[in-house]
Order: structure tokens, then sequence, then C-alpha cells
């Protein structure tokens, strides 16, 4: 086929794409002005038309950000700027046949990530599905996720949801345009895993972002992950003192290379992962304006109402950070319980330890420390968010589906389990063989996860042949097991889950 055959015209302009194979790709389109300059720290704005046509060939620039400690799963080397804000599109045809779009939300801890990393590349989804994939880039880090409207008294009136409004835009210009791209703009889903899937937590809770989407699939990452304004204020200033600055060197802060915003993240980060276990120091804020209020409760009062939601968790997430964590498999009692007691109220750590102990050990598990924490940890930062969304669809009489991804990674003799992200190859059926596996059964669950991921974006119901009947959480808290063999499970690993009703907990940890 020729190049023309590839190209289309969007509100801005025509773009030219490539044909590759049975798919349309269009990569490093704009979907908002360059945040850059005087745009900085502000919230997106409308991309500006451009004469003749554009080439839409190459992956944009990223945001940029630090490499992670083991984080190679999630991150690899691409160019990056603060000209970050581009989409990329794979589509069946550029014709009028209005297939169900999906926009893929990265994930990264808020401060790595891009929507052109290997994993999410190649549209084996889309071509499998006959569906339009959409993957974009959004602000990360201190020029996404910090605010400085209260220390700087508005002179830069960043809100610190300025990334998540970034993914609005995105959402807006992919409802405006996909038409044009073979796409249903009336039937678009947004799915993202970890903190793509804790940003579609904030989407449902915002209204800048209602009605741009219709279907929601969130994977490890619900309504829990904010900080209120006086956190978010007290990281700023903590953020300005790395750089030597004051609240009121506002000219200076916006003339600073990203290079050096950068360096002076790392060494904050750095800090706070010693002092308080934490990856980030930046992550989305409820302002009162942007996020109203803390999502999860926003929800709980209707905000999603018109959302199907499907959501779900890796059974061993936390697996992968410990292993990151020098020491972590050694630790004993008197460890464990300083942990807890740094990311839950006090009173209440020594009943939850005691919850998971027992029923771990009623399954014939390890109940060892390491073991004890890492269910913990994955409970509180995953498991629980995701099933307090579930239940706020479902009370809010919106179908909600819930899952429990199984399956177990060879890496490392196995040592890494069910872990976080180890879904994501599975969904895009893209897998890497060494992360996920290999042979019939890898294959297998692909197949059943993609089906019921594309039946859910069809229709709102999950069920397929391949993978049965998916019923609703409902009061039964029914799941989805995701494993070597896909069963539902009414209220598995209840001994857990029960003890978290024993007292209120708002869920806004930071990552």
């Amino acid at each position: 086929m020729s190049d023309t055959d590839a190209v289309v015209e969007v509100k801005a302009g025509k773009l030219e794409g490539a044909r590759e194979g049975e798919l349309y790709v269009f990569r490093g389109v704009p979907y908002a002005a360059p945040p850059v300059g005087e745009l900085r720290w502000l919230s997106p704005q409308p991309v500006k038309a451009w004469d003749g046509v554009r080439p839409a060939r190459e992956f944009g620039p990223i945001a940029p950000q630090n490499p992670m400690v083991g984080a190679v799963i999630l991150q690899e080397e691409q160019p990056q700027d603060e000209d970050c804000l581009y989409l990329n599109i794979w589509t069946p045809g550029l014709d009028d046949a209005r297939r169900p779009v999906m926009v893929w939300v990265h994930g990264g801890a808020f401060i790595i990530g891009s929507g052109s990393e290997a994993m999410y590349r190649g549209g084996n989804l889309a071509a499998y599905g006959d569906v339009v994939l959409v993957t974009i880039n959004y602000r990360l880090g201190a020029l996404g996720f910090m605010n400085l409207d209260v220390i700087t008294d508005g002179k830069i009136p960043a809100t610190g949801d300025e990334g998540l409004l970034d993914q609005v835009a995105a959402l807006a210009w992919v409802r405006e345009n996909i038409a044009a791209f073979g796409g249903d703009p009336g039937n678009i889903t947004v799915f993202g895993e970890s903190a793509g899937g804790m940003s579609i937590g904030c989407l449902l809770a915002m209204p800048a972002a209602r009605g741009k989407f219709e279907k929601a699939i969130l994977e490890s990452g619900a309504a829990n992950t904010v900080s209120d304004l006086a956190e978010a204020a007290d990281m700023s200033r903590k953020y300005l003192d790395v750089l030597g600055l004051e609240s009121d060197d506002v000219e200076k802060l916006r003339a600073l290379p990203w290079k050096q915003l950068l360096k002076a993240q790392q060494v904050l980060g750095d800090e706070l992962q010693k002092t308080e276990h934490r990856i980030t120091p930046f992550q989305p804020v409820v302002d009162g304006g942007v996020i109203p209020d803390i999502p999860i409760t926003a929800i709980q009062n209707g905000s999603g109402r018109d959302v199907s939601v499907l959501a779900g968790t890796n059974l061993e997430e936390w697996k992968l950070f410990a292993i990151m964590e020098p020491g972590f498999s050694k630790m004993d009692e008197s460890g464990m319980y300083a942990r807890l007691n740094a990311i839950m109220p006090g009173e209440y750590v020594e009943g939850i330890a005691a919850a998971y102990r027992a029923a771990m050990e009623a399954r014939g598990e390890p109940a060892t420390p390491p073991a004890i924490l890492t269910a913990i940890q994955t409970d509180i930062m995953f498991r629980m968010p995701v099933i307090n969304l579930v239940e706020a669809q479902r009370e809010n009489g919106q179908a909600a589906y819930n899952y429990l991804f199984t399956w177990k990674s060879p890496v490392m003799g196995g040592a890494l389990g069910a872990c976080h992200a180890l879904e994501i190859g599975f969904v895009f059926g893209q897998f890497d063989d060494t992360f996920c596996g290999t042979g019939p059964e890898v294959e297998k669950l692909s197949r059943c996860m993609q089906d019921a991921w594309l039946a859910f974006v069809r229709t709102g119901d999950p069920s397929t042949d391949t993978i049965g009947r998916w019923p609703e959480y409902g009061k039964m808290r029914s799941t989805m097991l995701l494993g070597r063999e896909c069963r539902v499970e009414d209220a598995p690993y209840e001994g857990e889950r029960s003890v978290w009703d024993t007292f209120d907990m708002v869920f806004t940890k930071p990552i």
C-alpha cells in the first residue's frame, strides 16, 4: 500500500501513519500543546493546527523521568522531553466501522512509564479483537503531580493533578477524533495498571472526566492513592529545599532545565525511600477543585455511577517490590511490626497481623514475617482499594466485576509469584517469555483474558465462551480467578479481606 492509504484528517490537520500488517499505526500524535515555557505546570492547552501532512510514524518523546532501580520490566531507554503529550493509535481500518475504543493509561508510580513501552506495542490486542487501541503519555513526577498553588500563593497555579488533566485531554481528543480511525466515540473504555489504574480511580471522581468514557478496567490500582492539600504542600516545600529555592522564587523555578528538576526529584525520592519506604514524592492531590473529594468517597457518592467497571489485582503484588528491598527476606517480627505501624493506625496492627497469620497457616502457607508483611502490603495498597471501588459501584447499582490473577512468574525460581505487573503481557498478548513463561498454558490464559477484556469492552459483560460465565461481584463477592484454570470463586481469601471490615480506613497511602 502507498503512504496515502494511511493519511487521516483530524481537527488539527492531516496525519500520515503507516500500514503494518493488518493494522494502520499512528505514532507520536499530539493531543495537546507542548507543556513547556510558560505552559509548564499549567493545565494542558489545545494542540495548534498545522499545515500540510504531519508524519505520525515515530513515537514522540516520553515524559521526563529517572530510572527506577529494579523496574527493568516497566522502563526502557526512550527519548525524553517536556514536550511529551503524545498518543499512539493501532486500528484495523480507517473506515466507518465504529469499533470499540480502548485507551491505555500506563503505570509507573506516577514517576516512570510511557505509552510507547515495548509491552504495549504491536497492536496484538487491536488486531485480535478488531478494536482501536490508543496508548498515551502524560506528565509525571514533579512536572505532573506537584501542587505549587499553595506555596506560591497562586503564582504557579499547579494543582498537582496536571498529569490527570493530561489524561482527560487525551480522552477528549479521542472522543473528538477517533471516528476518523474507525473507532466509535460513543464506546470508549479506559484501562490501565498500577498508577494507571489509580489514575482511572481519580478520573471516576473528577468532574472534568465525566462523560469522557463509558467503561473502565482497573488492573492493580483503584481510587486510593492521593495526597491531601497539606501533605502535597509539605512535599513541595521539601522539593524546593532540595533545589535551594524559596516559595517566591517563581521565575527561577520556571526557568530551571527539566533535567535539574529530575535530579532534585531523585534526591527527594531517595530520602523518602529511606525514611518512609515510599517510592515517589508525588501523586494526585485532592485539591478541592480538579479532585473535589477523596476519590473513593466521591465514587461511593455516585460520581462513577454511569461507568461499568472491571477491576482486580494480582495475588502477590508486593513480591515485586519486596525483591527490590535489601534485607526484606530476613525481616523479623519486630521489623514487620515496625513497618506495619508506619502504614496503618497502630491500634489495629496486632489484630490484622494475627488474622493474616491464621489465614495463611490454615491454607498451609508459610507465615513468616516477610510473607505476612508482603500479603498485608499487597492488600492495603492494591486489593482492598480495588474491592472498595467494586463494592461502591455495586451499591450504586452499576455493573462491577472483580478478578484475582494467580498465575506465577517463573523468574528466580518462582520467587516473584503472582506479582505486580505480571498480568499486563497476558492482556496485550505480548508476554515476555522470561517474566510470564511460555507454552500452551500461557497462551491459553492470555487468550482467556483478552477475550474477557474485549467482551467487556463490547458489551459491558466479560463472560465469554473461553472463560465461561463471569458473574457480577454482587453480595456473594463473586471473583474470577485467572490462573492455570479460570474459575469463579465466591469470597476468595475471605479470612484476610474480612479483617478490614473491623475499622474504617481511607486508603490514601503513598506508593
